[in-house]
């Protein structure tokens, strides 16, 4: 079921989506704690951008979308474990180099791209890192890089390792438990504070909400469609193998009493 509007946290899709794109400085602080250096200046920040390649084909929407001129970040909220998230990351990476090549540009003009998962969940069971990075690197010779400028990363609000800034244990603690416990996700707090008396959010928020409902409800009626139209397919197999079953015992039972019949008359003979 879903949240009422003031029930909503930092975590929850569309607070998050809405944070981040309006307010810059906390996106732009986020993205440098996570990839640990200094971004250019963000031109473009889009939340929830679709990329649809064809008209009948699957496209993506992105949580956060950010561009800096140099660099492409898409940061996604992962709030339980569905799919196959190691499938997801390289189909978006994939989409996010289609969209550029739709735009115009050329292989070797492709931005380097990051796709960053932050997850309430241990992608991982059984390890204990708050941050897993992923480029491609050679199996055979682990110093080479492929050089393709992709990087994937993993972030684990469960993780407990000593592998990260305390600031980004501040940050996992807090996706984890929703209580701020320092400067970044003091102010975190408040814009989510601030977020819930934004009338125009909480409209917007409804208007999803009652969207949602729709293709909820569309779906369902798609569903019992499909259902009774395999139940009648069902049933009419059904009933024909109760045919042939009546049949089979009918004609064994006529079948019986001709050869009695003919057994009799054979005995008089």
């Amino acid at each position: 079921m879903a949240r009422k509007y003031e029930e909503l946290t930092f975590t929850d899709d569309f607070m998050f989506c809405k944070i981040l794109e309006q307010n810059k400085k906390l996106c732009v602080e986020l993205l440098e704690m996570i990839l640990e250096k200094r971004l250019g200046r963000l031109v473009q920040i889009n939340r929830q951008k679709p990329i649809e390649i064809t008209v009948d084909g699957k496209g993506v929407r992105f949580d956060v979308y950010a561009e800096d001129g140099s660099a492409v970040y898409d940061v996604e909220m992962q709030n339980v474990n569905r799919d196959s998230l190691p499938k997801r990351t390289r189909y978006s990476q994939g989409m996010i180099d289609l969209g550029m090549m739709e735009r115009g540009a050329k292989y070797k003009e492709l931005h380097q791209s990051y796709i960053i998962y932050i997850c309430k969940f241990n992608p991982f069971p059984g390890k204990n890192l708050h941050k897993y990075t992923f480029v491609n690197l050679c199996r055979e010779d682990t110093s080479i890089e492929l050089g393709d400028e992709t990087a994937k990363i993993i972030l684990c609000s469960e993780g407990n390792a000593d592998d990260v800034s305390e600031n980004m244990k501040a940050f996992l603690k807090y996706i984890a438990e929703g209580k701020p416990c320092d400067a970044f996700t003091d102010e975190l707090e408040r814009a989510v504070v601030d977020a819930k008396e934004h009338k125009r959010w909480r409209q917007e928020y409804m208007t999803l909400l009652e969207h949602y409902e729709i293709e909820r409800e569309e779906g369902r009626k798609e569903g019992r469609e499909e259902g009774r139209k395999e139940g009648r397919e069902e049933g009419r197999k059904e009933g024909r193998e109760e045919g042939r079953k009546e049949g089979r015992e009918e004609g064994h039972k006529e079948g019986r009493e001709e050869g009695l019949k003919e057994g009799r008359e054979e005995e008089r003979r």
